[in-house]
């Protein structure tokens, strides 16, 4: 995997919106109408500046898969981050969309732990090239990329089928909830070698 640049981000948007497009998670938090995947596009656009600016924005040597890796503990408050929420209200969530998106967003912030961690948000893998193992290298990079950093890995997945693959990659369930579907909370302490 290499890190990212703002030339791949259309590229890294259409990897995530055709691997995050039945996701029940993303689905919930992006208007459902007939502009439904410009909306998980506006989406992924807002994560991967987020990343890019927060954190660590990797893709893979094939440039068919990648993963946004955001720094919580980072992440700081400028008008550019402002601006950001807004596009990301009037391009996916819709105004209608604010209460329910801020609701679960506080529901999410008391689980999360409020110490420095790697934050997981999104890893994908072009339809076309899944189950051929560039996941899981992928997946073992970030990891490594964060156990480097010292740094506690965590991320939410909405996918029941997702926690066996997590699981194996030592994620443990830390928590749940129940927002009309389940998200499942997962972290991965650092290795102790």
């Amino acid at each position: 995997m290499v890190q990212a640049n703002v030339k791949q981000k259309n590229l890294i948007i259409d990897i995530l919106v055709a691997a995050f497009k039945d996701n029940q998670s993303v689905n919930f938090i992006v208007r459902q109408d007939n502009r439904r995947l410009r909306r998980i596009a506006a989406l992924m656009d807002y994560s991967f500046e987020m990343c890019n600016h927060f954190g660590d924005v990797w893709i893979t040597e094939q440039k068919d898969g990648c993963a946004l890796m955001l720094y919580p503990h980072l992440k700081k408050f400028s008008l550019f981050a402002i601006w950001l929420d807004l596009k990301l209200i009037f391009q996916a969530i819709g105004i209608s969309g604010i209460f329910k998106a801020l609701k679960r967003e506080g529901l999410i912030k008391k689980i999360q732990p409020k110490e420095p961690m790697a934050y997981l948000w999104f890893i994908g893998i072009e339809p076309s090239a899944q189950k051929a193992g560039r996941g899981s290298e992928l997946l073992k990079e970030v990891i490594d990329s964060a156990t480097s950093s010292g740094l506690p890995t965590f991320l939410e997945t909405s996918t029941p089928a997702n926690l066996p693959w997590y699981k194996k990659f030592s994620f443990e369930i830390y928590d749940r909830l129940d927002l009309g579907y389940t998200l499942y909370f997962l972290k991965r302490t650092i290795d102790k070698h």
